[in-house]
This record gives C-alpha cells, sequence and structure tokens, in this order.
C-alpha cells in the first residue's frame, strides 16, 4: 500500500474508533468498516479518473486479489446470508469508507445504475487529495 494510503487507512481507523469508544466497542459495521478500509483505500489511490459509481468501484475493487479476499471475508464475517450481507458492504460499510478517506467525495445518485444491493452513488475524486 502506498504511504499517502497508509497514513489515510490510520488516520480513518482513529477517527472511527474516537467516535465509537473504541473498535472493541463498535458494532458489526463499524467493525467491518475498520477490516475493509486498508483495502478500499489501496483501491482507490490508485484510481484514475475524474469520477465513478460505487458499483464501478467495487467492480475495480474484486479485479485486486487482496481487495476481492477482503472483501469477500467482509461479507463472511456479517455472518447473514450473501444478499443481505452485499446491502450493508455496498449500502453502508463502502459508502463510509470513501466518504471518511478524503480521497472522494459524494457526487450525487447514480440514478440508472444497477445495483441489487444499494442506491449506487457517484463519486468525485478530490483534487487535493492526499
Amino acid at each position: 500500500m502506498a504511504e499517502p494510503a497508509r497514513q489515510a487507512c490510520e488516520m480513518v481507523v482513529t477517527m472511527m474508533s474516537a467516535e465509537a469508544g473504541g473498535i472493541g466497542e463498535a458494532d458489526r459495521v463499524d467493525e467491518l468498516i475498520a477490516f475493509l478500509t486498508p483495502a478500499v483505500l489501496d483501491v482507490l489511490s490508485r484510481l484514475e479518473g475524474d469520477e465513478f459509481t460505487t458499483p464501478q468501484f467495487i467492480e475495480v475493487l474484486l479485479t485486486d486479489p487482496d481487495a476481492k479476499a477482503a472483501y469477500e471475508e467482509a461479507l463472511r464475517r456479517w455472518g447473514e446470508d450473501e444478499t443481505h450481507a452485499k446491502m450493508v458492504v455496498h449500502g453502508q460499510v463502502i459508502p463510509t469508507i470513501l466518504r471518511r478517506s478524503g480521497i472522494a467525495e459524494w457526487a450525487g445518485y447514480a440514478y440508472g445504475e444497477e445495483d441489487p444491493y444499494a442506491v449506487p452513488a457517484w463519486w468525485r475524486l478530490r483534487q487535493d487529495r492526499p
């Protein structure tokens, strides 16, 4: 992982820990956010272009073997069936990581974009990103 991505990851985990009163006390969604943050930030830090949708990002995430393994482990850790696990990861976990990253910002809903697990959004890569 590139150094700026590692620093952003550490910052996000620290912020989440402070918000939740400590990772050990965090609920399951916060635990998945903390778990998946390094993989998401690693892929996010390597993106080129200006904008992407959540489903497009997940598609790219799944092309990286380490990120795909982390994604699949996050689904497993949720502990429900695959559909409900993907609803949590696509709709809560990944968007929260993107929002907190400092690398991307929410740019609106992606009307017409297909994602059977969540309401897809547009994300814009920040020009002043770390």
